[in-house]
């Protein structure tokens, strides 16, 4: 992974954010509850970042909401993402994914039956993605910790540091 030195440019990604780049380029963000899912094509030498807060995109919104909007949503940011791919040539059976998020930072379970934010992203980042025909390559869900990850579309490597 490219050390903070590096020459290549950095994107930090904010909450409901999706970045495509078509040049090696370091996409960062910080994780508590949301999931972030990247792409990575080695052949086209493509790496995409997105940030989602929320599991599921509303079906029947309340007037029209833009396609920026839906990237707050994991359903939306995986689809958008995997046609994204599409468009460019990339066959699914070589993109490599990983899911990384999706924790309970300073949740506690009084019921311990409510699925938290963090599960319910989680849950859902992994079901859409088998629907799309995706298998992650690797995960860091879950846990009670935040994650910092910077991944270089470069080489597909991603950095992840544990927030405790």
């Amino acid at each position: 992974m490219a050390g903070p030195d590096s020459s290549l440019p950095e994107i930090y990604l904010a909450p409901g954010e999706m970045v495509l780049a078509r040049e090696p380029t370091i996409l960062a963000t910080i994780l508590g509850s949301c999931i972030g899912v990247t792409f990575w094509c080695a052949r086209l030498g493509v790496g995409a970042l997105c940030h989602s807060i929320l599991p599921t995109y509303p079906r029947r919104p309340a007037g029209k909401i833009r396609d920026t909007v839906g990237y707050r949503y994991v359903d939306f940011c995986v689809r958008s993402l995997a046609s994204q791919f599409d468009s460019l040539g990339a066959l699914r059976t070589e993109v490599q994914v990983k899911i990384f998020g999706g924790s309970d930072v300073n949740f506690v379970d009084h019921a311990g039956a409510r699925p938290t934010v963090g599960r319910q992203n989680s849950e859902a980042a992994i079901q859409v993605l088998a629907e799309e025909g995706y298998v992650a390559l690797a995960s860091s869900v879950g846990g009670t910790f935040g994650r910092k990850i910077r991944f270089n579309t470069g080489n597909g490597e991603v950095q992840l540091v544990r927030l405790i």
